[in-house]
């Protein structure tokens, strides 16, 4: 359980790094494009990112699959508020900015927004992995970005950053949590249902 800790607390460090990027560039398309070291060194190193293994829980048939899950996200969650917290002074503003105009959104819209980045970082990921391409990452994760949805841990370590810790905040991160999964889980049920999907090893 620690090794999948410690995995998800590098991940959620790395997600960080590129949210940090992010929140330091005004030009939103540079910032988006810089992200993606994020999400590159997440998959070059094998890293327990939840967002890019949840798509993949109906191929586990154990409990291993689970906890890999579980323990992932307690990592990522670790691993993004110390970075949030650690990074705040420098960052706060531009992170506060950020998560009050997520805030503002209604739940319904939220959940779509994450709902679609779910399935963008599943596609990207699914791309690293089967067809061995960065392709996915460099141009999915800059379309999810730009196109305002929301990717749970990353906006846990905006919301820390930003040195907002309410429970409204935990709701919204739990909304956007529900709605990356559902859209992974049903992007990866499509493809599978369409005999489009290589089979697990």
């Amino acid at each position: 359980m620690l090794k999948k800790t410690c995995s998800g607390i590098l991940a959620g460090l790395l997600i960080s790094l590129g949210g940090t990027v992010f929140l330091s560039c005004q030009d939103k398309v540079v910032g988006s494009v810089g992200f993606t070291i994020g999400l590159l060194a997440v998959c070059f190193y094998g890293a327990n990112l939840y967002t890019g293994r949840i798509g993949y829980l109906f191929d586990k048939h154990d409990k291993d699959g689970l906890t890999d899950l579980v323990f992932g996200l307690l990592g990522n969650l670790i691993g993004t508020v110390c970075c949030g917290l650690l990074l705040g002074p420098m960052k706060g503003e531009a992170a506060r900015a950020l998560c009050d105009a997520k805030l503002g959104q209604a739940p319904s819209e939220t959940l779509l927004r994450a709902a679609f980045c779910g399935m963008l970082v599943y596609i990207a990921v699914n791309l690293f992995r089967d067809k061995k391409t960065v392709l996915g990452i460099v141009i999915g994760i800059p379309v999810f970005i730009l196109s305002g949805f929301e990717h749970s841990i990353a906006d846990a370590f905006y919301f820390a950053a930003a040195g907002t810790f309410s429970g409204q905040a935990a709701l919204f991160i739990l909304l956007v949590l529900l709605g990356n999964s559902i859209g992974a889980l049903l992007f990866d049920r499509l493809l599978k249902g369409a005999g489009l999907k290589k089979q697990a090893s």
